[in-house]
């Protein structure tokens, strides 16, 4: 979703959202480093393959993907971090690598890391590589659906 479709859809479900712009950068902890945002505070959506089908895992820049902790929340037999040509098309109205942590709005389950819970707002990219957004983790929670990851 590209910024302006992502506010439109946070505005239609009455969240109150900052925005913050920044130098381009790729990585969440360039990104939050450049944005003033702490790095456990900054969600980053990682795209995975849970038996062959796509699906998001979202958790604090400072984390890493644990495949055995997703492979238990998701009950799968295979659990892979999928390449971006995998799923380049998924996310038509984003930027490649910047896609908002809202897998749902685009089909597919969202995992998070309960750590994103400790705070009481996260930021996340706004579909661009040069744009944040800001919202309370409760309303992160209440859009996307997450199911949680085990600690």
């Amino acid at each position: 979703m590209a910024t302006g479709n992502l506010k439109t859809y946070l505005n239609n479900q009455g969240v109150a959202f900052t925005t913050i712009n920044h130098p381009r950068a790729y990585t969440a902890m360039e990104v939050a480093q450049l944005a003033h945002v702490r790095g456990k505070e900054m969600a980053k959506s990682v795209v995975i393959r849970v038996d062959g089908r796509l699906a998001m895992a979202v958790l604090p820049a400072t984390q890493r993907v644990h495949i055995r902790r997703l492979r238990k929340a998701t009950g799968a037999t295979r659990v892979e971090i999928a390449r971006e040509h995998d799923f380049e098309g998924d996310f038509p109205d984003c930027e490649l690598g910047a896609m908002p942590p809202f897998g749902n709005l685009y089909g597919m389950e969202v995992y998070v890391d309960p750590h994103l819970a400790e705070d009481d707002e996260i930021a996340f990219n706004a579909g661009s590589h040069t744009e944040l957004v800001k919202v309370h983790y409760r309303d992160f929670e209440r859009l996307a659906k997450p199911k949680p990851l085990p600690m």
